[in-house]
């Protein structure tokens, strides 16, 4: 259905698929390779760059075009990729024999790997020391403004761009223009504003992704890539392409602008898209591929030392205003009837934020200091403020966004900042801005109406770039997010201070107190009693014959339960963690045993709080049973069972059987408290133990609000499952203990991971080597227990390497990029192959194999 002109707005290019426009800009090549490396996709301008049709490398493997030992360079790129939006660089690769180099990007897009190679430029110099050296000119910036303006002119000598910008985005998606380099004779757009419409929400968003944008002729022709779709109807997703082709739209409104290149740095803060180096050059110009990874690394280091800028700034400004609250709670500590003096009040807030007026109110009486709107006014600013969230503070630049009416006092006030300082009846401090007027500078006129296109109903990029002037009214300079968290704190200080006068807001202190209190104790209960237990797992465990290699051993795996125990009580979780987690933690911690707990459950997710709580009771429940009930004798049990109920809440029991009689406690410790209270009190949810002489019974209800649905993951199942009564097995971490590893690999980051995980796997040694000479002499220098051999060394294979560890009788394992293609000849055709990227679970299910029963039996079979 054709759009009516109603409705084209600005979100129609929001809805443009950039990332699936099916085409490269024409400066380079593309291969789409299926997941065993066979080619699936091609740019149609192959032949111009390898002197073969689309046609004609459809199908074929990727070894059948290129050099072996390229193909092993980019199988090597493409085993470091990490992370879903990583890209790795090949610089000078020879695809072609008796040609000219390549310059080459590797991704994965979906389950396929995208290869981009442009002509290499030759540039080998020293990127490192360019960086650095670019850097310490920034670290000279006495501001941020000149620290802007010479990252702008970095990036604009390293590329040779007409003009580059620094470009921050705003809240609402529109930008600034903050700092500029520009040839001269082409004006300045310095100060500039542009609407979030001229960088659309998915461009942000591919910006988060794919660091650096470059368009290097807006007049060229885009290359489309063959077949435009695969065999399930779906386009080649280039969200992280760097030869994506560019989208009509933008094309026409670079033209518009009389751009005829441009290129674009993200700047990423705290991990948010916090502007660009948008930079523009009036002719095709197109920077190699060197120089634009030196500009993305720079960009990179940027933002790293801008974040470090920000945030000083912000902890500057925080420890000045902490200084002024402690001040204020000095005050009124030594002298109440401050409180009552608005102006002193007013004039030490506005210290920490900076504020035209300030309105108190407090049980219905208020005061004034400063600029302020009438006593009526503020009655209806309290009552708007009472339909906010409680115990908040409120803040807005547009009181009228908030309170119809307010634009007839918005000279006076326009923008708050209210702090609330009790919870019923509702009190506040509030800082009041005065209306700040002022002309912002727009490229172009952002409320021009809309019109049609050319290619039909869509929105038409804008033609006038002219700057327009708009008069803001009506609103106060904005309060920051520091100056918000500084009023967080103020509020604290405040609630204090009226905590003086309320008796209602003073037993909300020494609850809050309390709560503290118990806290602290619980914290130095935990750390006393886990030093009491170690110094008498120590003392139990003493030798009683010379056999120390054993009492080390017992003493370590009992300290190590302790630890894995007491981590699971203190760790910072900042997400969701799951119950079977936890009790198998507690339970571990003391019990060698582990038929004695039987544990049986849905699986389910509690919240941190949730589970910082029911850490301590399970670890009371499990201390108290080892030292008094069923767990402290050999036939005891204890069953944990877990359930929703029909309101969604957690049921969890735990009944003990098997055990001594058991008689109620005469007093209750704190240990008791924590059992019977903390559920109750920290999760609002119940608590209930029975001492039945047949053994102790608990149950505990937890709000659903604490508990979430365990994720499913469809799949083989593990190699080392959980064991019957539902405790995890730890990876065979002993499987390579005493053992000498050679580990044969010519890629110095895949050979440090493959390192570290055949030494958490418990290698005794680890010798490394890169080539197959190297190799054999590291063999005559130690013969290694156990061996894994890349297949594919460079120009060379390991087969040398693997033939003279058969004579030896040494055991071994290959490992490749290929997987299961790899072909290997008749003498170790039955060898094991693990495909890289290396993981510990796949080298321990490989060496498992190897080195277990079956595969000694195999080996020496191998061997014979």
């Amino acid at each position: 259905m054709a759009e009516t002109l109603e409705t084209v707005d600005l979100s129609n290019c929001d809805r443009e698929p950039i990332h699936i426009l099916g085409a490269i800009q024409p400066v380079g090549f593309l291969l789409a390779l299926t997941a065993d490396w066979i080619v699936a996709r091609v740019s149609a301008n192959s032949s111009d760059f390898i002197g073969r049709a689309p046609d004609e490398l459809i199908g074929l493997p990727l070894s059948q075009l290129f050099p072996a030992s390229a193909v092993h360079d980019l199988r090597n790129r493409a085993a470091m990729l990490r992370g879903p939006d990583a890209v790795e660089r090949l610089f000078d690769c020879k695809l072609v024999p008796d040609s000219a180099p390549f310059d080459i990007a590797i991704h994965f897009s979906g389950n396929q790997v995208v290869i981009e190679a442009e002509p290499a430029s030759g540039e080998n110099g020293d990127a490192t020391g360019m960086v650095r050296s670019m850097i310490a000119r920034l670290d000279q910036c006495a501001d941020l403004n000149s620290f802007f303006r010479e990252g702008a002119r970095q990036v604009r000598a390293l590329i040779g761009f007409d003009r580059v910008m620094v470009y921050r985005f705003a809240a609402d998606g529109s930008g600034e223009v903050v700092a500029e380099s520009v040839r001269s004779g082409i004006g300045s757009f310095l100060g500039l504003r542009y609407p979030a419409s001229d960088i659309p929400a998915q461009a942000r968003l591919l910006y988060t992704r794919n660091l650096l944008r470059v368009i290097g002729d807006v007049e060229a022709q885009p290359v489309p890539i063959v077949p435009a779709r695969d065999e399930k109807g779906d386009p080649l997703d280039l969200s992280l392409s760097v030869l994506r082709a560019v989208s009509p739209i933008h094309i026409e409104y670079l033209k518009n602008m009389g751009v005829g290149a441009s290129l674009s740095i993200s700047i990423m803060v705290e991990g948010k898209l916090w502007g660009l180096f948008a930079c523009h050059h009036y002719a095709a110009r197109f920077p190699t591929f060197e120089r634009r990874s030196v500009s993305e690394l720079f960009a990179q280091m940027f933002a790293m030392r801008l974040e470090s800028r920000e945030r000083q700034e912000t902890v500057d400004y925080e420890r000045r205003a902490r200084d002024i609250s402690d001040q204020l709670l000095g005050a009124v500590a030594s002298d109440e009837t401050l409180l009552k003096d608005p102006d002193w009040l007013g004039d030490i807030l506005t210290h920490a934020i900076a504020a035209d007026g300030v309105g108190v109110w407090i049980a219905g009486n208020h005061a004034f200091s400063g600029v302020t709107p009438a006593i009526d006014d503020f009655r209806r600013i309290v009552r708007a403020l009472n339909s906010t969230a409680a115990g908040k503070v409120f803040a807005t630049d547009h009181i009228g966004s908030i309170l119809p009416g307010a634009e007839a006092f918005a000279s006076l006030s326009a923008g708050m900042l209210a702090i609330p300082i009790s919870r019923s009846p509702r009190d506040y401090v509030v800082l009041f801005r005065s209306e700040l007027v002022r002309s912002v500078r727009w490229a172009g006129d952002p409320h021009k109406p809309i019109e049609y296109g050319p290619n039909g109903p869509r929105l038409t990029p804008r033609e006038s770039f002219a700057e327009w002037k708009e008069l803001v009214q009506g609103r106060s300079q904005p309060f920051t997010a520091s100056e918000q968290r500084v009023a967080e704190t103020l509020r604290a200080t405040l609630i204090e201070v009226v905590l003086r006068l309320a008796d209602e807001a003073s037993a909300e202190r020494q609850q809050a107190g309390a709560r503290q209190e118990l806290l602290i104790a619980e914290l130095n209960h935990r750390v006393r009693n886990i030093l009491g237990v170690i110094r008498g797992l120590i003392r139990q465990s003493q030798p009683t014959e010379g056999v120390v290699k054993d009492f080390v051993k017992v003493v370590d795996g009992r300290i190590h339960a302790l630890a894995r125990a007491h981590n699971q009580i203190t760790d910072d979780h900042w997400g969701p963690a799951p119950l079977q987690a936890l009790i198998d933690a507690e339970a571990a911690a003391f019990i060698v045993d582990h038929d004695k707990v039987v544990s049986k459950g849905i699986p389910v997710l509690l919240n941190p709080q949730a589970y910082s709580t029911m850490a301590l009771v399970v670890h009371e429940l499990v201390t108290n049973s080892t030292k008094y009930g069923s767990l402290s004798v050999p036939g005891g049990h204890v069953a944990i069972h877990w359930e929703r109920n029909a309101t969604n809440d957690l049921l969890l029991t735990w009944k003990e059987s098997g055990g001594p009689t058991v008689t109620p406690p005469t007093r209750k410790g704190f240990g008791t408290t924590i059992i019977h209270r903390s559920v109750p009190y920290d999760l609002g949810g119940t608590a209930r133990v029975d001492y039945w002489a047949e053994g102790v019974e608990a149950e505990f209800r937890i709000p659903a609000r604490h508990v979430s649905d365990a994720p499913s993951f469809a799949g083989p199942a593990i190699r080392y499952p959980r064991s019957a009564v539902g405790h995890p097995q730890p990876l065979p971490t002993g499987l390579l203990a005493g053992k000498h590893v050679l580990l044969v690999e010519d890629s110095l980051i895949i050979a440090l991971d493959a390192e570290d995980i055949v030494t958490r796997l418990g290698a005794e040694t680890v010798a490394t080597a890169a080539s197959v000479d190297a190799a054999l002499d590291a063999i005559d220098a130690q013969c290694p227990s156990v061996a894994i051999l890349d297949i594919n060394l460079g120009d060379r294979n390991s087969y040398d390497v693997a033939d003279r560890l058969l004579a030896l009788n040494v055991p071994f394992l290959f490992a490749t990029g290929y997987g299961e293609q790899a072909k290997l000849p008749d003498a170790h055709g039955d060898r094991t192959v693990v495909q890289k990227p290396y993981t510990i679970e796949n080298v321990a299910r490989a060496m498992d194999e190897l080195l277990g029963i079956g595969g000694e039996a195999r080996h020496n079979a191998l061997g014979a």
